[in-house]
C-alpha cells in the first residue's frame, strides 16, 4: 500500500512538473502552444476570476493571439478573409506581438499598443492574455514588464477560460498601429 502511495506521488509531481514547466531566462522562441510556467517574474499571475475582477474594475486587457497568415500559395486575384477572432470585451488586440523574438515595427506596435491601451500610465493594472498553454502571453507580458509596466497580470487562461466560465467575448478586430 505504502508503494501504491509513493508512486501514485511520483506521477502525480511528474505531471505537475510536465504541465507547468519552469520560467526561461528569456522570451520563449519555438513550440508556443504547450503548458507554461505557473508564474511570471515581475507580473501577477491571475485565475479567470481575479482577471473578472480587474476586467470589471476597468483594467487595460491585451490580447495578442497570433493573425493566421495570407496562404502563399493562394491564386492572384483570390480573396482571402481572416478567420474571426472572439476576444475578452473591451480588450485592445495586437496580434503577433506575443513571438520571443519581434522585428522593430511589431515591437514599436507592441509599445504603442501598450500606451494606448493604458493611457501611457505604467501603473495602470494591464492584463495579458492569449489562449490557454500559449507562450504568447507570457512572452508578451514578460515584454511589458522589461518595458517598465508596473502592474503586469498575466492570464494565462486567456479566452479559454474566459469561454468556459461563460463571461462574454466579443468579435475583434488588430488595434491599428
Amino acid at each position: 500500500m505504502r508503494r501504491a502511495v509513493a508512486a501514485a506521488i511520483l506521477v502525480l509531481a511528474a505531471t505537475a512538473a510536465r504541465a507547468a514547466p519552469p520560467e526561461p531566462d528569456g522570451y520563449r522562441q519555438e513550440d508556443f502552444r504547450s503548458p507554461t510556467p505557473a508564474t511570471l517574474r515581475g507580473a501577477e499571475t491571475v485565475t479567470t476570476a481575479e482577471a473578472e475582477r480587474l476586467w470589471r474594475a476597468g483594467a487595460a486587457f491585451v490580447d495578442v493571439l497570433p493573425r493566421p497568415p495570407r496562404p502563399t500559395a493562394l491564386p492572384p486575384g483570390t480573396i482571402w478573409r481572416d478567420a474571426p477572432h472572439d476576444s475578452i470585451p473591451h480588450a485592445r488586440w495586437l496580434p503577433n506581438t506575443g513571438f520571443g523574438a519581434l522585428a522593430p515595427e511589431t515591437e514599436a506596435y507592441f509599445r504603442h499598443g501598450l500606451v494606448a491601451a493604458t493611457g501611457d500610465d505604467p501603473d495602470k493594472p494591464v492584463v495579458l492574455f492569449c489562449q490557454r498553454h500559449c507562450w504568447m502571453s507570457w512572452n508578451a507580458a514578460k515584454r511589458a514588464v522589461s518595458l517598465g509596466y508596473r502592474r503586469v497580470h498575466w492570464y494565462p487562461d486567456g479566452t479559454d477560460g474566459w469561454a468556459e466560465a461563460g463571461l462574454p467575448l466579443e468579435r475583434a478586430s488588430p488595434a491599428a498601429p
